[in-house]
């Protein structure tokens, strides 16, 4: 089978000055992925590839330059799916894990459960060899200001704003990352990655390390990583329910489908990226913009904003 390659960095407001670097970050996940796919590399070895990239971005709402809490601090999610067990690795609450989607993958490969949360996933971590780091590795200047802005004021997205010196002031919301791919074996994986909101309660967990509504994958149908207002994606189980619409539809008509009911049912905003079980991507949103990228069947690379 030919592999096949879909990466997305959120679903949210891109300011013109930080365009290039979400292309490039896209570009780069793409790129660290189809290295091992392209080789007949699995499919599990891309995604996790592809996301530590996204998640070592501070661009992005994952790792490093994710949202600060209401208490100041990191918390970070992932999940990482198996198409063809049905398996799930899914960790929450994390506050010492740089790449939580490594430990997503030690949970779904060594360990009887399928999600582990805060003190106890870290002490998992430690156990299976993923190192723990320092809280403030994780925290970037952007975040930083703008939760004492949120402190300052009343709480408010346009206080996520990314600043230089000739452009005025955007709203800078940051965006969950996710990643779907397909191996020669045809093997498939998907998987998704975030810090949450701004300013969430301390414990908060969203859609994305939720097996269905976050990240969903089954080898007979296809794959999913969703990114947008959480809460909204979880009443209607976006991921598990573009899975299911894959069955007797199309992927683009799939993917646009699960926007519309996001929006119609619970007025929330987002975007997901599929793979169907052939390999053909699709992506939708009905934010400003999204990130995202997929392998195209040339072997080229798509990313747009």
């Amino acid at each position: 089978m030919k592999p096949a390659l879909i990466v997305h960095g959120g679903a949210w407001t891109i300011p013109p000055d930080a365009a290039n670097d979400c292309r490039a970050g896209c570009r780069a996940a793409l790129e660290a992925g189809w290295r091992l796919l392209s080789k007949g590399g699995a499919a599990l070895d891309a995604v996790e590839a592809a996301i530590v990239v996204l998640e070592d971005a501070p661009v992005f709402d994952a790792g490093i330059g994710a949202h600060l809490n209401l208490a100041g601090r990191v918390e970070l999610d992932a999940i990482v799916m198996d198409g063809a067990t049905l398996k799930a690795g899914s960790v929450a609450a994390l506050q010492r894990t740089r790449n939580p989607i490594r430990l997503a993958r030690r949970v779904l490969e060594s360990c009887e459960h399928m999600m582990l949360v805060g003190e106890g996933a870290e002490q998992f971590a430690a156990q299976h060899g993923i190192p723990l780091c320092d809280p403030a590795e994780l925290v970037v200047p952007r975040e930083r200001a703008a939760w004492e802005r949120c402190h300052q004021e009343d709480h408010a997205d346009a206080h996520h704003l990314h600043r230089n010196r000739t452009e005025p002031r955007h709203v800078h919301q940051g965006g969950t990352v996710g990643a779907v791919a397909i191996d020669s074996a045809g093997h498939l994986i998907a998987a998704t990655s975030t810090g949450g909101t701004c300013c969430k309660l301390p414990g908060r967990v969203g859609d994305s390390p939720l097996i269905g509504c976050g990240c969903y994958a089954d080898a007979e149908a296809g794959g999913v990583s969703c990114t947008g207002w959480g809460e909204a994606i979880m009443k209607i189980v976006m991921a598990k329910a573009a899975v299911d619409l894959l069955r007797r539809e199309n992927p683009q008509r799939t993917a646009q489908a699960c926007v519309d009911l996001l929006a119609s049912r619970t007025g929330g905003t987002g975007g997901l990226i599929l793979l169907d079980r052939q390999g053909t991507p699709a992506a939708a949103f009905n934010t400003p913009n999204m990130a995202w990228g997929c392998v195209q069947p040339d072997g080229s690379f798509f990313v747009t904003v």
